[in-house]
């Protein structure tokens, strides 16, 4: 990848990745630290081409793997499942979370940090900052696993043009790698810690 100098802000949707939140959260790392990791790798060429124009994916340095904490679960028959319906924000349409409420959470390989390009966000009034760039997710991507598909939930409302979405079309390969790994791995419940 080319590398690139440009501004990183920090987009408010970030802010939801916390301990229980069922996302990826960090320890003993500030959202700004984050922020500027993420200049330096862009700066150094050190991520990979999102879903679309406008989303790209920084690679964050294996020295700070062991602040991102990885939220999944490897799904066996001895897993116990929770389902729920939840809503991202008021204004988005409802969908059916599912948890699990047992297991141990796995050892974080890699790290992402998603970033969207200013006007990407602001087709649907998502942009935050006046920067070039927005920070609005991070994810902790578990040991055996190499490439983390997105949420067929996120693709829905991505592909369907929903509130929240960011318009979108993926090939049926997507969908179906989406769907296994989902069938696979579960976000552990911590809200009950």
């Amino acid at each position: 990848m080319k590398k690139m100098n440009v501004l990183i802000g920090i987009n408010e949707f970030v802010h939801r990745q916390t301990k229980g939140s069922g996302k990826t959260y960090v320890i003993d790392l500030t959202l700004d630290e984050i922020r500027q990791h993420a200049q330096k790798q862009l700066a150094k060429g050190q991520y990979k081409e999102g879903y679309r124009d406008g989303v790209i994916l920084a690679k964050v340095d294996d020295r700070l793997l062991n602040h991102f904490i990885c939220p999944f679960v490897k799904v066996t028959e001895e897993t116990k499942l929770n389902a729920k319906i939840v809503r991202r924000r008021p204004e988005e349409e409802p969908y059916i979370q599912i948890r699990a409420l047992n297991g141990s959470p796995l050892k974080t390989n890699s790290v992402e940090l998603i970033l969207y390009r200013n006007d990407v966000l602001a087709e649907t009034h998502e942009d935050t900052t006046d920067s070039d760039w927005e920070l609005i997710s991070f994810h902790a991507i578990p040991k055996g696993v190499i490439d983390m598909p997105m949420g067929p939930t996120t693709m829905m409302r991505n592909q369907l043009q929903l509130q929240g979405g960011t318009k979108a079309y993926y090939e049926s390969e997507k969908w179906a790698t989406s769907v296994r790994f989902w069938q696979e791995y579960a976000v552990l419940d911590e809200t009950k810690d």
